[in-house]
């Protein structure tokens, strides 16, 4: 299995890689790409890395686990491959940049264009079994991706961390707020959003009314 991903995250994650519950990570999950079908493609597992270097992140996503149906993961949380229909939670999720920004819902739900604008786009695991979410959630991977929020939360400053549900509000303790802007919400699939407080938040302009104070290119959402 060939993976790619950006040196400076390696530069960065190189202890994990040492560990033994990253070694124990890998034999496991190349054991299940080779028993079924897994997702994303195994050279993209490491995409969200990948596309968005460790310097040039601006804003962090989260999501929990990739789409687990055909054709839709490809590394980067939210995200959906070209000519994919878009899931619920994606529609939500242009339907509030459209209210926030006025910005057209796009042809394509593939947000490799925020991932090289410096949006990392981290699901807290980075693989799943074909039509079982979460199925790869008990492998360590999350002792991995925590590690990559850690280190952006020591080293990095003003970013925007953009935390939707539960789940990904539950790493919140790991953000100095003092130094970065936080963006919590209930999580943009329709059984949340749909409750209220997804909608109307104008967390994508906040986003970048943030970055702009700070100097730094807001996201062409």
């Amino acid at each position: 299995m060939t993976v790619r991903i950006d040196s400076t995250w390696k530069e960065h994650l190189k202890d994990e890689f040492d560990k033994p519950y990253f070694q124990q990570l890998t034999q496991q999950v190349r054991q299940e790409y080779q028993m079924g079908t897994c997702y994303p493609p195994g050279r993209l597992i490491f995409n969200a890395f990948d596309l968005c270097p460790f310097n040039q992140v601006k804003v962090v996503i989260i999501g929990q686990d990739p789409y687990h149906e055909p054709g839709q993961a490809h590394g980067l949380s939210f995200s959906v491959q070209d000519g994919i229909p878009f899931p619920p939670s994606l529609q939500n999720i242009f339907k509030e940049i459209e209210q926030d920004l006025g910005t057209p819902i796009p042809a394509t739900g593939n947000l490799t264009r925020w991932a090289e604008q410096g949006v990392l786009l981290l699901n807290a695991t980075l693989t799943v079994r074909a039509h079982q979410a979460n199925s790869h959630a008990r492998l360590g991977w999350q002792q991995f991706t925590d590690a990559a929020i850690r280190a952006l939360a020591s080293e990095r400053t003003h970013l925007v961390y953009m935390l939707w549900g539960g789940y990904a509000r539950s790493k919140s303790s790991m953000i100095d707020r003092a130094h970065n802007l936080v963006l919590e919400s209930v999580h943009p699939s329709p059984l949340s959003a749909n409750r209220g407080g997804w909608f109307g938040q104008h967390q994508f302009s906040r986003c970048n009314q943030y970055l702009q104070q700070n100097g730094i290119t807001p996201i062409r959402w």
